[in-house]
Formats: structure tokens, C-alpha cells, sequence
């Protein structure tokens, strides 16, 4: 049975705008708290850095999973978005909070999230959460915790894409402002996040 595109409530729509202004300041402490810090540490790109953002204990958070699903279903709004995915790990506990909130508003988007091995026993499948494994004509977004250079999430992106999807966006919830806008230009697919590694750092 096919999926229809769910139409999420939005920001533009009267009385919205204060409070996903407020959802989005929630978010912004809750991430300042719980996942950025300063300090030398090497990302999973290999280079260095002085400071990071470790998005799990904002993500598993009950607050801070909610207020990010909230502000990434208002940016789907109007897509006609059929999946959400993204590689595991990162992505997957966003995956998650965020199809549960869209069924709790009853515009129920579902999700998958791509391996970077496949298994060597059980179904053998690159991506999880697709009955048949099958994305054909499906308008998909894929999802991200942080992003560096976008190379992590274009290996989901080319997996939803060999499984027959039309990638549409890749939204992450932090851009480091390390190559990934020019990264997907390059790649003719539109890229978005919620914030930016310099509010972090300004603030």
C-alpha cells in the first residue's frame, strides 16, 4: 500500500510563528546543555576540532526529542514527503522520535535507516524499516544528527536512492559549516538545518 505525503502544520500558518520561534529557542538551550562542548577531540571525518556536539543525550532526551521532531516536521511541511531516513547510528533515535510525533498528529510519515555493513546473518538488508525494501517513486528525506562535510549522509542518500527513491533533502539538526552546503550543491540535492555550528559558538 502506498504512503500518502502527510501535510504538517507549519510555522507560516496564524498563530504558529511564536511558537516555533519558542520551539526553536527550547531546542537551542537544550542542545547548548546537553551536547556542545569546546574542548580538542577528532570527528569522524578524521580532522580535529575545538569544540563538537555529541547530539545523543539531547536526541534520547524526552524534551529535546520532541522539540526537534516538532521544528523538523514544520520544515517538511508541504513537501508531499512520503519516508524519513538516515545512517545508522546517528540518525536513527531522530528517525524515530520524529515518526511517533507525526502519527501522534495523525499525518503518520514512516522511517527506515541505512547500515554501513550488511549483516552476514538474518535478512541481509542494507536498509532497515522498508517491508520489501523497496523506495520506488518515493519522496524521501534523509535525516542527520551533525554534519561536517555531508559525505556520512550521502552513503544513506545513495542507498534510498539505489532502492529506487527521489531524495528531495537531506535536514540536519547542526551544520558545522564545514563543506556540506557547497558539498550537496555539487549533488543537486537541497540541504537544510536547523542550526548552525557559529550560534553555538557566538553564543
Amino acid at each position: 500500500m502506498d504512503t500518502m505525503a502527510p501535510q504538517f502544520a507549519t510555522s507560516t500558518e496564524p498563530g504558529a510563528v511564536a511558537e516555533d520561534n519558542n520551539l526553536r529557542q527550547r531546542a537551542f538551550e537544550i542542545i547548548q546543555t546537553r551536547s556542545f562542548g569546546r574542548g580538542d577531540i577528532k570527528l569522524s571525518s578524521g580532522k580535529s576540532s575545538t569544540f563538537y556536539f555529541d547530539m545523543k543525550p539531547t536526541m534520547l532526551s524526552p524534551e529535546g526529542a520532541n522539540v526537534l521532531s516538532e521544528l523538523i516536521l514544520a520544515r517538511l511541511f508541504g513537501r508531499g514527503i512520503n519516508y524519513i531516513g538516515g545512517l545508522e547510528m546517528g540518525a536513527v533515535p531522530l528517525i524515530s522520535s520524529v515518526s511517533l510525533l507525526s502519527h501522534i498528529k495523525k499525518q503518520p510519515l514512516p522511517g527506515f535507516f541505512v547500515r554501513k555493513e550488511i549483516k552476514k546473518h538474518g535478512t541481509q538488508r542494507l536498509i532497515e524499516g522498508i517491508p520489501n525494501g523497496s523506495l520506488s517513486g518515493k519522496k524521501v528525506v534523509i535525516l542527520e544528527d551533525v554534519t561536517t562535510s555531508g559525505e556520512s549522509a550521502m552513503i544513506a542518500v545513495a542507498a534510498a536512492q539505489a532502492a529506487g527513491a527521489l531524495v528531495v533533502m537531506v535536514l540536519s539538526i547542526v551544520d558545522r559549516g564545514e563543506g556540506a552546503v557547497a558539498f550537496y550543491k555539487e549533488k543537486n540535492i537541497e540541504f537544510d538545518s536547523l542550526f548552525t555550528a557559529g550560534e553555538f559558538l557566538d553564543s
